[in-house]
């Protein structure tokens, strides 16, 4: 009866322990995934004419996108404006940092980027193929929603001329958002055929 009573517990352990070890990669995957972010904001220039600086945040945040599934996207960049918000030396380091920052000139870019990146994972999980075309459509959708979600908080903190709120918020920043929407969608389709010819050659 003992040594049935421990297998019995040795077994359901067991059972247990795997269900333990997806929850922390998980984990581990969200806080690794917000400090890519918090890299990428660190590599950024500072424009004289406009408070937006041009940094690789919105590449990251698309990447995340179209790599981790929606829930495990939004939980990333939650974390990420949590860790921001809370004073942690995320954000680029042109703005004050903390609160101040969330709800500065550049604050509708970072609000939106919980809701972009799962939405371009969503979209991208069900276009067909999900190859290089899928991507670049499902990264262009989330570019477009952090432009117009940058530009719309600014639009009500300092009311200007549609003209004026564009060239300050959404014209600048196009050509180098272009080819962070193509590196993100090559990136994506890079790793997935790596993990589809790995599972071939597990087979």
């Amino acid at each position: 009866m003992a040594q049935t009573s421990a297998s019995s517990a040795v077994s359901g352990s067991s059972r247990a322990y795997p269900s333990v070890r997806p929850s922390v990669r998980w984990t581990a995957s969200i806080v690794a995934s917000s400090a890519l972010v918090a890299i990428c904001a660190h590599i950024s220039v500072p424009l004289f004419f406009t408070p937006v600086p041009m940094t690789l945040q919105p590449f990251a945040v698309l990447l995340l996108g179209l790599l981790l599934d929606p829930v495990a996207a939004f939980a990333a960049l939650a974390l990420y404006l949590l860790e921001g918000g809370s004073g942690l030396p995320v954000f680029t380091p042109q703005g004050p940092g903390g609160i101040s920052q969330l709800i500065g000139p550049t604050g509708g870019y970072l609000m939106s980027y919980p809701f972009v990146a799962a939405m371009v994972s969503f979209v991208y999980r069900r276009l067909r193929g999900r190859r290089f075309a899928s991507g670049l459509i499902a990264a262009a959708a989330g570019d477009a929603l952090i432009l117009a979600s940058g530009a719309t908080w600014m639009a009500m903190l300092t009311p200007q001329h549609f003209s004026t709120l564009l060239s300050l918020s959404v014209v600048p920043f196009l050509p180098g958002d272009a080819l962070k929407v193509c590196a993100a969608a090559a990136i994506a389709a890079g790793w997935l055929h790596m993990r589809k010819m790995e599972e071939s050659v597990g087979r």
